[in-house]
């Protein structure tokens, strides 16, 4: 197994890290006590000298996104922590708030005191109960030492974190659905622009990153941003954490440098494919991005360049490992019915033709497919992809079309071995008028 830096997991095996006094024992709040010494704005540049990239899953860089805040509005600055883990095949956050809080917690000081933000949230998947319990906890530990609350460590910072749960939606992982959720509204996104670092939660200035990327902020500090960004490959800087899960004989959490290849991982450090099976495919970052056939796999490395020259995404690294005993029609209803299920509900092509598709996966499923139906699902996939108010209807449709596209065969001979003598395609009539009704509401 190679040997990789660890930075955000080299504590997370030590027994009772998630306790303050352990946790201090081993450096904990140590880099926050430098930082309060620094020049907030010169935190910003150290950050995005790193190239860090946000962690969540759009990579976006983390130092830029800090520097639009605009400075003296008047109105106060927050920081929302997106622990609002819910993409399916990423589990990696859990991790972190469960046996590490307080590196999570020192993150978001840190934050904190380079946006000059004297409030923080820790918005948290409402399902993650023992998650939030142990940052809960934490979170009350800190207040009782004085690491939180007026004049943390004898400075003239104040700064106030709570943790708030979600109800179970998806879609409060986007950034302004979680703000409005947050507000109390619907958890539905909002049209952008205003970005939330100009008018986010309650129209004031706001910043909204992951677990994972707030989690890298101590390291930056207390070694600067050039040596995290020789960790790693160009425009891919630093670690990233891996949810390893499927055919797989070793899944779980991996801490890897940027650009280490592919399949290495999968024989390296995830103990190669279960017994008896070959690789069939891979879906490398997550349910919402492009599935990867096992050809397509080499000669490729987890990094965003790569991933993307690929024809996939790094994301969030949600990696589900597919072998040869895979039905992939089974594999796509699966996704279709989570991602019908999670729609808002918000805009009318993905309400309505994320719930069509499913139907059509599913009759496909059932041996009850006809010709016309992986044209209807293409059809359909146009008709959301680009018509919607976030990015839930497109990376809805990425998964849709790869899996279409890699395992058509197979798609194909599903629908023949029920449909042999048919001589021509057709679309049934009630899915037509369906189409019509989708078709004339954007």
């Amino acid at each position: 197994m190679a040997k990789h830096k660890q930075i955000l997991l080299k504590n997370i095996r030590e027994e009772g890290q998630h306790l303050l006094e352990k946790a201090e024992s081993r450096g904990a709040y140590k880099v926050i006590r430098k930082a309060l010494e620094m020049d907030p704005l010169k935190i910003i540049d150290e950050v995005k000298n790193s190239g860090l990239r946000g962690r969540g899953g759009a990579g976006f860089p983390t130092g830029l996104k800090w520097s639009f805040v605009p400075r003296d509005t008047g109105k106060p600055v927050y920081l929302i922590n997106n622990a609002d883990e819910s993409e399916p095949g990423t589990f990696k956050d859990r991790l972190l708030l469960e046996n590490d809080p307080h590196l999570v917690i020192e993150g978001m000081l840190c934050a904190a005191w380079a946006l000059q933000s004297e409030w923080s949230c820790i918005y948290i998947r409402g399902e993650y109960a023992y998650p939030y319990t142990r940052v809960q906890a934490a979170i009350d530990e800190c207040y009782e030492k004085g690491y939180l609350g007026e004049n943390i460590f004898g400075t003239n910072f104040t700064h106030h974190m709570v943790v708030h749960r979600g109800a179970g939606a998806y879609i409060c992982g986007e950034e302004t659905a979680l703000l409005n959720s947050l507000e109390g509204k619907k958890g539905q996104p909002r049209l952008k622009p205003p970005f939330p670092a100009v008018a986010g939660y309650y129209a004031c200035p706001t910043v909204i990153n992951n677990v994972e990327s707030l989690s890298n902020i101590p390291f930056i500090i207390e070694n600067g941003g050039e040596a995290y960004k020789s960790i790693g490959v160009e425009n891919s800087a630093g670690t990233k954490l891996v949810s390893a899960s499927g055919h797989i004989n070793k899944p779980g959490i991996y801490e890897i440098e940027m650009g280490y290849p592919l399949m290495d991982f999968i024989e390296d450090e995830c103990g190669g494919v279960r017994d008896g099976h070959n690789l069939l495919a891979v879906i490398p970052g997550g349910s919402s991005v492009p599935v990867m056939r096992a050809e397509e796999c080499k000669g490729v490395n987890l990094d965003y360049d790569s991933m993307k020259n690929a024809g996939s995404s790094l994301g969030c690294a949600g990696f589900m490992v597919m072998d040869d005993s895979t039905d992939v029609v089974e594999a796509v209803l699966n996704l279709s019915h989570f991602y019908s299920h999670e729609s808002c509900g918000q805009c009318t092509p993905c309400r309505e033709g994320g719930h069509w598709i499913e139907k059509i996966f599913r009759r496909i499923a059932e041996g009850n497919g006809m010709p016309g139906d992986l044209k209807l699902i293409e059809s359909l996939c146009n008709q959301i992809g680009g018509h919607t108010i976030c990015a839930f209807g497109d990376t809805m449709v990425l998964p849709y079309r790869s899996f279409i596209q890699k395992f058509e065969k197979e798609f194909k001979e599903r629908i023949s071995n029920v449909l042999k003598g048919v001589e021509h395609e057709r679309v049934p009539m009630d899915f037509q008028s369906e189409l019509v009704s989708i078709g004339s509401a954007h």
